[in-house]
């Protein structure tokens, strides 16, 4: 039998942990290994338990997702982050990426993108949700296109330069 899958489930609605449960022990290469509903539990389950992927809500009290994402791939850098949210939002995704997650993924999604996305994250790979990956895509070509225009040393007169 090939490694399970080291699991943390991070959210604050304990129905949705339960349904999470439910769904992710039903695949044969995953397991569960505790669940927090904050952030800072999240961090601290994270440096016990060593999961090899945390399933991480935004929206917690206390410290949300993004900020425990942010700390915990700094204390624990082989863990990968999959955001698993309601937020489907610029503003969101972007900040979960620069915080280290690994992935991002709408509860809207089917379980076995889900699934999917875990498997990916585990691996070292990056998971992003189809409609979410055209967005970093399109922020990309602006960026590109937006530093293009600009004009680079070469370009300016010496009295522009200073």
């Amino acid at each position: 039998m090939e490694t399970q899958i080291r699991l943390l489930l991070a959210d604050d609605h304990a129905v949705v942990r339960s349904g999470l449960r439910l769904l992710l022990e039903a695949q044969p290469d995953m397991v569960i290994i505790g669940e927090v509903e904050n952030g800072e539990d999240a961090i601290s389950r994270t440096a016990e338990l060593k999961p090899d992927v945390v399933l991480m809500d935004i929206e917690m009290p206390g410290m949300n997702g993004i900020e425990a994402t942010r700390r915990i791939k700094r204390e624990s850098p082989q863990t990968a982050v999959l955001a698993l949210t309601m937020y489907e939002d610029d503003q969101y995704f972007f900040e979960m990426l620069q915080a280290g997650a690994a992935g991002y993924v709408p509860k809207r999604a089917a379980p076995d993108e889900l699934a999917s996305a875990i498997r990916a994250v585990s691996r070292g790979d990056v998971f992003l949700y189809p409609s979410l990956a055209g967005r970093l895509v399109q922020d990309y070509l602006v960026r590109r296109d937006v530093e293009a225009n600009e004009p680079t040393p070469d370009d300016l007169t010496p009295r522009e330069q200073e």
